[in-house]
């Protein structure tokens, strides 16, 4: 039996070039080849790209020495964000507030090489007030499809507090993309994106994944970084909405034939629970027993736990192995009923050794809604 589709999830993979082997094979691979696939694999690379095509971002310079970083840091002045040129699993960035913290995180990533040969060359760029938003489209090389928008929960903690994550929690869609502000995102950002990387010799196929802030003082978007892949846990609201053949649409996107092709997506909002173990995004401990996942699914209609770090152990009970372990899925007919269920679906899982942010959503929702039950 042949393989007929192949989806890569990860970006390490996707920057090692499995995809070009796959491609090589003859085997139809949806995510980008390692050249695209450098938009995530490298920021200095995106920011080149962002120059070239005029596609707009904060303003920066590219360093590998650190008196050089530090000099451009003292006249630009705090808040200055940092960032290392790889991949740096989402740790990489970041966000100084004075001049000796930027100082330091240069010292950090260019001296004491903290992040390995990901942080051999850093940016430094200008700090962008705004609200962030995440926006995803499907790409087959030549043209560009919106998925739609999602609002991730990078903090570990309640109040968007505590070190990053890769998400605690998502909803979508996300209020503050519009349609007129997702036809400006196409417009001025993604299919010029897509056009420059045909134009560079390296035709991206697969998710673009960008990361925007919306500027306070423009009220316009703006680029801060590309993943090329789904995003874990926006893939997951996206995913429970998406109403459409998603192996058709990827089918499409290999090929090369994306033009005409509309999604179809259920009306509503979704949300998503992660429950991670204790101690994460530091050390945690593992193999912890989780129960009544089942039961957790029945609670509500549409609730879906999706399974990211766990395992079976010798008596056939799930056991936690990964920081971030489940996505506790739910969709209503607004974001107060999709959260509504998510909670109560979390609520009837028993995991002793996990834990969980009670506030997803709380940007979107009128105040007063999350008295914190413990």
């Amino acid at each position: 039996m042949g393989v007929g589709l192949v989806v890569v999830g990860p970006e390490a993979p996707l920057v090692a070039g499995l995809s070009n082997d796959l491609v090589k094979a003859g085997i139809p691979s949806f995510g980008p080849s390692s050249e695209a696939a450098a938009l995530e694999g490298s920021k200095n690379f995106m920011k080149n790209l962002c120059d070239k095509y005029g596609i707009p971002t904060a303003k920066y310079q590219t360093f590998t020495d650190p008196a050089a970083a530090k000099q451009y840091i003292q006249e630009q002045g705090a808040p200055i964000v940092i960032k290392a040129d790889g991949l740096a699993a989402g740790k990489g960035v970041i966000v100084a507030m004075t001049l000796d913290e930027a100082y330091e995180a240069v010292d950090l990533m260019l001296v004491k090489g903290a992040f390995g040969s990901a942080g051999s060359q850093v940016i430094v760029e200008e700090f962008l007030e705004g609200e962030e938003a995440s926006f995803f489209a499907l790409v087959d090389g030549e043209n560009a499809i919106p998925l739609e928008s999602a609002q991730d929960h990078k903090r570990v903690g309640d109040g968007d507090t505590g070190p990053n994550t890769g998400g605690m929690g998502a909803y979508s869609p996300a209020p503050i993309i519009t349609e007129e502000l997702q036809s400006l995102v196409m417009k001025s950002i993604i299919i010029p994106t897509v056009k420059g990387m045909a134009a560079e010799g390296c035709r991206f196929v697969g998710v673009l994944y960008a990361g925007l802030m919306i500027e306070k003082k423009s009220g316009l978007p703006k680029l801060i970084e590309y993943n090329v892949r789904f995003g874990d846990p926006e893939c997951q609201v996206l995913m429970i909405r998406l109403e459409s053949d998603l192996a058709q649409v990827l089918l499409a996107a290999c090929k090369g034939e994306l033009s005409g092709v509309s999604l179809n997506w259920s009306p509503g909002f979704a949300m998503v629970v992660v429950m991670a173990s204790k101690g994460y995004p530091e050390s945690y401990e593992k193999g912890t027993v989780i129960s009544n996942l089942e039961e957790a699914e029945l609670v509500a209609p549409s609730v879906k736990v999706f399974h990211a770090g766990t395992n079976l152990d010798s008596d056939g009970n799930f056991i936690a192995v990964g920081g971030r372990v489940l996505g506790v899925t739910a969709k209503g007919k607004n974001l107060e009923e999709a959260r509504e269920r998510a909670y109560r679906a979390v609520e009837e899982i028993n995991w002793p050794g996990g834990f969980y942010r009670r506030d997803i959503g709380w940007r979107a929702l009128p105040r007063g809604q999350f008295a914190t039950k413990l």
